[in-house]
């Protein structure tokens, strides 16, 4: 589990096909520390187990389903990506629960700087949104969010100086997809309670 707090840019520094699965190395000075072989690591919020660990980056296999159904099959040598250690006991839970488990991927729309923050519009498919509301949480590449206004097509978001400058989504375009997983609580109520869209 996370909390969608982003710790640290990394970077792709190899992607090694291996037909059904990809095996993908990230470098980052602040996940390695304390992180063992074994561990979960979200890559632009898809939970990553480590399977080898360098003295400056670790590497992950990612399998065909996710390479499918999120963003990490678009990864690169050089893609700039957002990470962030599981969660301890003793961890504050800044952001939200966030499982590292995608729901889906969506695509940035069109960004509108302010003075102090910027408002981000993001498609995304009507089964994703119909678990998103305004003032909800929602994460948008890892990126614990909030949600601004929430639409039949997409929602906004708004990104403070501090998410624009230590995240990914500062960097990203218009046209440029991004992976989303909405709130896990939602996806049960519905369940609990037979709701459906």
């Amino acid at each position: 589990m996370f909390t969608g707090i982003v710790e640290d840019l990394g970077t792709v520094t190899a992607v090694e096909d291996l037909g059904d699965a990809v095996r993908l190395t990230v470098t980052s000075s602040v996940v390695i520390g304390g992180a063992r072989e074994g561990d979960s690591i979200s890559v632009d919020g898809c939970c990553l187990t480590v399977a080898e660990l360098q003295p400056d980056a670790f590497t992950a296999d990612v399998m065909r389903e996710t390479l499918d159904k999120t963003t990490v099959g678009r990864f690169v040598a050089g893609t700039r990506v957002n990470l962030e250690r599981a969660v301890t006991p003793s961890t504050r839970l800044g952001g939200h629960i966030v499982q590292g488990h995608v729901d889906g991927t969506g695509s940035i729309a069109s960004r509108t700087p302010s003075a102090h923050w910027e408002v981000v519009e993001i498609t995304a498919p009507a089964d994703l949104l119909r678990y998103v509301v305004a003032k909800g949480s929602i994460a948008v590449d890892g990126t614990s969010l909030t949600v601004v206004e929430a639409g039949d097509s997409s929602f906004t978001i708004s990104l403070i100086p501090e998410t624009l400058e230590r995240t990914t989504l500062g960097r990203k375009q218009a046209g440029d997809p991004v992976n989303l997983e909405v709130d896990v609580i939602a996806k049960y109520v519905e369940k609990l309670t037979g709701a459906s869209a």
